[in-house]
């Protein structure tokens, strides 16, 4: 049984629409990711699910009941919020256990409850501190043992990690992904970041303008990309597109010369090929401009340029550009994606040729 499913769920406010027509599913104990840039939907359908905000259309289940108009209360779920939302005048325990106790849970059930979940997250000997007293990760340990604590099933996370600096939200990740898995929760979370959708997502949704443009394993929207938004947005640094023209021997990247990229395709094609995939070679490949290189230690990230357009190479090793330097680019065929320009769908039909 799937513990979450939205059927043609739309969020409106007057002419506008926030969310349009979505449906997927969440299975019992599944690590699910809404992922997409600013404005895209993500967290005004989080709010549905938690039953913050009503829904406009569409009907929406929770372990089999239709929940579309029930309110929070009554859905068996458990929230963290981005501004970890803690009661700043009250304890860490106090605030662990505010919902316990609002609850009117027992007393004696509330202290086993307690010394469980501080030890899970590793807050058994903060309990006496209030959140002043804390660091922004101890922060956000409260605002998960607080979730975790009422037992539900369900666990909404609405970018919980955004505040922190980048090693903390790198140990947070994994802590929460540990968590997850141990306690088998079913987790929704929200987040901007396609690193953290990738580590710790076992389904990914990803949204655009209030629609889904794709969902699926990480690997899958990695490398299969549905759509060149989906290429572009999943991938650090993000796949190369390139625009294309038709030639009587095939499809050529615009601007390289004499080299044909793709057999002969029906429609304009734009061409894709991840930074990773790209190899810099003396004398065989298309012709390329090496502009700049950015060193990260292991690897360096080369900007280059075919004739106008623009191409990010990720190349092992420490590879200096002083000045623009003449080279040429090589892939292999199996690591190409194409996208019809005027859509923007992946099309597989069209074949790719080795380079």
């Amino acid at each position: 049984m799937s513990a979450i499913e939205l059927n043609n769920i739309t969020k409106r406010w007057g002419d506008a629409i926030g969310v349009d027509d979505v449906s997927f599913r969440v299975d019992e104990g599944t690590f699910a990711i809404l992922l997409g840039p600013s404005g895209c939907g993500k967290s005004t359908t989080l709010r549905m699910i938690a039953g913050l905000d009503d829904v406009s259309a569409g009907t929406m289940m929770m372990g089999g009941r239709d929940v579309t108009h029930m309110p929070p209360a009554e859905r068996s779920i458990s929230m963290v919020f981005q501004s970890y939302a803690l009661f700043p005048h009250l304890s860490v325990e106090e605030n662990i256990l505010f919902g316990l106790k609002i609850r009117k849970t027992p007393i004696s059930e509330q202290k086993s409850r307690l010394a469980k979940v501080a030890d899970i997250v590793g807050l058994s000997g903060l309990l006496d501190r209030k959140p002043s007293q804390l660091s922004g990760g101890q922060r956000q340990r409260v605002a998960l043992a607080r979730a975790i604590i009422a037992e539900n099933p369900i666990c909404l996370m609405d970018e919980p990690l955004s505040n922190l600096d980048a090693k903390l939200r790198q140990e947070m990740r994994i802590e929460i992904r540990a968590l997850q898995q141990r306690l088998k929760m079913t987790v929704v979370y929200v987040t901007h970041d396609q690193a953290e959708a990738m580590s710790m997502g076992d389904k990914v949704i990803l949204l655009r303008d209030g629609k889904i443009e794709q969902e699926g394993p990480p690997d899958i929207l990695y490398d299969k990309p549905a759509t060149a938004f989906a290429a572009a947005f999943i991938g650090t640094p993000p796949m190369n597109l390139l625009k294309t023209v038709n030639s009587a021997d095939g499809v050529m990247i615009e601007g390289a010369s004499g080299t044909p990229v793709l057999a002969n395709a029906a429609e304009a094609m734009t061409f894709g090929i991840r930074p990773e995939h790209i190899r810099l070679s003396d004398d065989r490949g298309i012709e390329a401009e090496l502009i700049s290189a950015d060193y990260l230690g292991s690897e360096t990230i080369v900007a280059a340029r075919i004739g106008q357009q623009d191409v990010l190479v990720q190349a092992t090793g420490h590879i200096k550009v002083p000045h623009p330097i003449e080279t040429r680019l090589m892939w292999h065929a199996s690591d190409v994606h194409v996208f019809n320009a005027r859509t923007g769908k992946r099309d597989d039909t069209v074949e790719a040729l080795e380079i």
